[in-house]
């Protein structure tokens, strides 16, 4: 109203004669009753002590402490002072199944199931770290190990594109029932890329192995020896271990082999143990489909270049890569306001089938 009547120079009236609004409307001011300040307080006392109990119960106190008041006059002012029982959250219903445990479904292959799951340590100075573990339950090789403060399902789908473009798509990954695992949004990632998820039962830690024995000896042989000053220190650490675990460390279903070695052997034959070792063929389909990760994964990793960035990918071949009929991968991403080149490293992603020597897709 006060805005009206700058604008136009007219007064208070001609402007609520304008609109159609009544005066009285405009002036009034609400009249609170004699003592209902005290009883606010005690409603907001009784809410602290039974934090569980809703505006009829409160009333009934109330008149037991010699209060005249009725049900509707404790409602307006229990919505007043913003009070309300808090809700039961509804417990999810869990997706694991005991079919999915360990000893039911083992893995026959490199990249045929992955284990994962979160371990918890702290700082010096009482801070949480939280990591995410990745293993291979054939070749029992550590895929990764991350370290951070708090780890989400956004930062779990973005390491995961980061893995399977350096190591391939598994079939299968299993896992518990936590929040990261059973989220919406991971459920949906990984069933576009074809990736089925193995949950076990709830309470059923034994179910998911290969991950809790991981865990027995990544807190045996590291956490428990080691305090770390902060999250960069504990970084450093775990991945130092992480390549002693991989490259050095001889493991004992193994037959003494390290994983590396194991995986290095696997890939070799053809065939070690009760399976074919050996990754399927990457079909057209799949050719494109890892393309497209291998954008995605770049483009998010070029963030901290400003500006929009155009991610071109480049199967190219080398003499060497022709005598082993293995393209390779080149990027080339052009910042769009500065307008110039950054080169970026890349490894290859593979074999690219049917696809000749010398061939190039963008």
């Amino acid at each position: 109203m006060k805005t009206l009547c700058e604008k136009f120079s007219v007064s208070e009236r001609r402007a609520c004669q304008g609109i159609g609004f009544a005066r009285s409307s405009l002036r009034y001011l609400p009249k609170w009753r004699n003592g209902e300040e005290k009883i606010r307080r005690r409603l907001r006392e009784l809410a602290r002590q039974r934090p569980r109990f809703g505006y009829r119960r409160m009333t009934r106190l109330l008149r037991r402490e010699g209060w005249r008041i009725s049900y509707k006059r404790v409602h307006r002012l229990w919505r007043a002072e913003g009070l309300k029982v808090p809700q039961n959250r509804r417990k999810r219903r869990a997706n694991g199944h005991r079919r999915h445990a360990c000893h039911k479904l083992r893995a026959e292959h490199i990249n045929h199931v992955w284990a994962w799951d979160f371990i918890f340590d702290h700082t010096i100075n009482g801070g949480t770290i939280k990591c995410l573990t990745i293993v291979d339950e054939y070749t029992r090789e550590c895929i990764t190990l991350d370290i951070s403060r708090s780890i989400t399902a956004e930062d779990v789908i973005d390491r995961l594109a980061e893995l399977f473009v350096m190591y391939g798509v598994p079939k299968c990954i299993r896992s518990d029932n936590g929040p990261e695992f059973v989220a919406n949004a991971i459920q949906g990632w990984l069933s576009s890329m074809n990736v089925a998820t193995l949950y076990i039962e709830p309470g059923s830690p034994w179910q998911n192995g290969y991950a809790e024995s991981f865990h027995s000896r990544l807190r045996d042989e590291l956490l428990n020896l080691e305090q770390f000053e902060n999250v960069r220190h504990a970084r450093a650490c775990i991945a130092a271990w992480r390549d002693d675990y991989n490259d050095d460390r001889p493991h004992g279903a193994l037959d003494g082999l390290t994983p590396t070695e194991f995986a290095r052997r696997c890939a070799d034959s053809g065939r070690v143990g009760a399976g074919d070792c050996s990754p399927e063929p990457l079909t057209e389909p799949d050719l494109w489909a890892h393309i497209r990760l291998f954008k995605l994964t770049v483009s998010k990793q070029l963030q901290l270049f400003r500006g929009p960035h155009r991610v071109k990918v480049v199967p190219t071949s080398t003499q060497t890569d022709q005598a082993f009929g293995e393209p390779r991968i080149s990027i080339r991403s052009v910042n769009a306001e500065a307008r110039t080149a950054f080169p970026v490293t890349t490894n290859s992603i593979g074999r690219f089938p049917g696809q000749p020597a010398g061939n190039t897709a963008t």
